[in-house]
């Protein structure tokens, strides 16, 4: 795997450094709960850094919004809150355009959709594209999740009219839109609260990768689930600039060496083995997983042609450059 090659040049790397550690210590923000893939895999690039710097380099993870609500992790990152931390792009709609059309509906990469795919990807255009979107903070990997699906708490979506008149929990603006193509009602629910929320009746449904649901634990209040994916959320992992400003060169060789879109397709790949076992546990909490045919399909595509052509123009040349290099 690629990123073998990378850590073994920054193991190399660190060889030369001072026998006699002096810590430094990275803390980074989730908003995530403890058992989330991000957190796994930020624990585990924490101990590849630990090592490669013999001790000298480490990470502290602070999840489930400890440091700050969803919409407040990028500032936490530029504004010295946080060193690095995880970032939802829908959580602030409006302030990513051009990294939100990553996640329009139903379009993905000719490559596949797979979050391996989508995140190396988007973590290659981010340096051309996205860095001015991302001031005040070193774009370290993007990621982007599997389709999310949506979830419903009652109704059998088999025949999508159903959906309609439904209040169903949805993440930025990307998804409020696609929602409202299906004839539903968009209520924005923090995703920690989305299950009392389908369980209290404040929403009908729900929209997460399968990944999510076991973090979440949405298989106790939700009877069906509807797939393919609609549309993707996107993320990234930024490290703010005063953090690293006070990092030795050493140190910012080695995140340098250890980050991009080798990590991106790294994680991408734990997000989508996630995605299986989400599914399963879906399955094994006894929710009925309705599949859509093409026509269907087709159908939504029709539905959803103004989302695209809306951001197409909103985001102008500059966004039909990023977005025709991220389907290429």
């Amino acid at each position: 795997m690629r990123i073998l090659t990378t850590m073994a040049a920054a193991a190399a790397l660190m060889a030369g450094m001072a026998s006699q550690p002096s810590a430094e210590t990275l803390r980074i923000s989730t908003f995530v709960p403890p058992n989330h893939t991000f957190n796994k895999a930020l624990a585990a690039w924490g101990e590849e850094l630990r090592k490669a710097s013999g001790g000298e380099l480490e990470v502290e993870i602070f999840p489930a919004g400890q440091l700050g609500p969803p919409p407040r992790q990028f500032d936490l990152a530029r504004t010295g809150g946080a060193d690095i931390a995880v970032v939802l792009h829908g959580a602030t709609p409006g302030r990513f355009p051009l990294t939100e059309l990553a996640g329009l509906p139903l379009v993905h990469p000719s490559a596949g959709l797979d979050s391996a795919i989508t995140s190396r990807r988007l973590t290659e255009l981010a340096p051309e594209f996205l860095a001015e979107e991302h001031a005040g903070t070193r774009i370290l990997w993007m990621a982007v999740t599997p389709p999310l699906k949506l979830h419903f708490t009652r109704t059998d979506p088999s025949d999508l009219s159903a959906i309609r008149g439904l209040r169903l929990r949805y993440a930025g603006v990307v998804w409020q839109k696609i929602i409202e193509a299906l004839g539903a009602s968009p209520v924005p629910v923090p995703p920690a609260e989305t299950a009392d929320a389908m369980r209290r009746g404040i929403v009908d449904g729900a929209s997460f990768p399968y990944e999510a649901t076991r973090s979440f634990d949405l298989a106790p209040v939700t009877r069906y689930s509807l797939e393919p994916g609609l549309a993707s959320a996107t993320f990234a992992v930024v490290m703010g600039d005063q953090a690293w400003a006070r990092l030795k060169p050493e140190h910012r060789e080695l995140i340098a060496a250890t980050t991009g879109p080798d990590r991106a397709e790294w994680y991408g790949r734990m997000w989508d083995e996630s995605e299986k076992e989400g599914r399963q546990y879906m399955l094994d909490g006894g929710v009925t997983i309705v599949t859509m045919d093409e026509a269907k399909l087709a159908m939504l595509r029709e539905a959803f042609a103004g989302i695209i052509a809306e951001a197409r123009a909103a985001t102008g040349e500059r966004g039909q450059a990023f977005l025709d290099a991220y389907l290429r």
